[in-house]
């Protein structure tokens, strides 16, 4: 929970400051700072990812993950809710959207909605690993200097989906572990550290067309269900 509060932290420092600093910073400072996160992202992602004891179940579990992912397409399930539950607001709100609702919901999709918050607060839970929502902490604190600014002080209130949604699923991760065996948890670390890596990526805008990590998200479960499998086939063959 510790990564989730100061996650809440630097989004309420950051949108306190985007007020303050309403039309006085440059987009150019923010847009440098967006990207020297990304590196570091991807180094995070890197290092969880060499952590794996079995290279093979990083794969394997990774490409079935992503073609589970890609035919249910959570990405674009992701993106459709995210849409749906920003139109409702803004119709319900008065004059067809105030400032601070579009200021909330926008905050709080940008800031919930995405595989970093899902794959950090289960690493958070499962391995004891803050790193990726550490550096999700940064990001939002960045990006809700910039929303502030143009959307106004609903960014702030943002803080509080995080809280729940992020803390929830970290709490969840931690109640599970106590019923993992290391091995499965090392992997789950490792495939997910090549999800990071991804939005990495993204966050740098490399690829020409961004990576759908969301579709990727299935593959961060698959070890628990690869491992006890390739243990029984060794022994069948043994």
């Amino acid at each position: 929970m510790l990564a989730t509060i100061i996650n809440c932290a630097l989004i309420l420092a950051g949108s306190c400051l985007g007020l303050l600093l309403k039309g006085k910073l440059p987009e150019r400072f923010l847009t440098v700072l967006i990207q020297a996160i990304g590196l570091c992202v991807i180094s995070i992602g890197i290092s969880s990812a060499v952590s794996t004891e079995n290279t093979l179940c990083v794969v394997v579990c990774l490409v079935v993950g992503t073609l589970i992912g890609q035919a249910i397409d959570i990405e674009r399930r992701l993106d459709s809710w995210g849409d749906k539950l920003r139109r409702r607001f803004e119709k319900n709100s008065s004059g067809g959207g105030s400032t601070f609702t579009q200021g909330f919901v926008t905050a709080s999709l940008l800031f919930c909605v995405g595989a970093m918050a899902i794959v950090g607060s289960i690493q958070a839970g499962i391995h004891g690993d803050y790193g990726i929502l550490l550096s999700k902490s940064v990001i939002d604190g960045i990006s809700s200097i910039s929303l502030a600014t143009a959307l106004g002080v609903g960014v702030a209130f943002a803080a509080l989906p995080v809280l729940i949604y992020q803390g929830g699923i970290t709490l969840l991760a931690g109640a599970a572990a106590a019923f993992l065996q290391e091995s499965v948890i090392t992997e789950m670390s490792a495939v997910g550290g090549c999800i990071i890596i991804g939005i990495g990526l993204n966050v740098l805008g490399l690829p020409k067309a961004p990576l759908k990590v969301g579709n990727m998200l299935p593959a961060v479960f698959l070890p628990l269900a690869y491992l006890p499998l390739a243990d029984w086939m060794t022994q069948i063959m043994h």
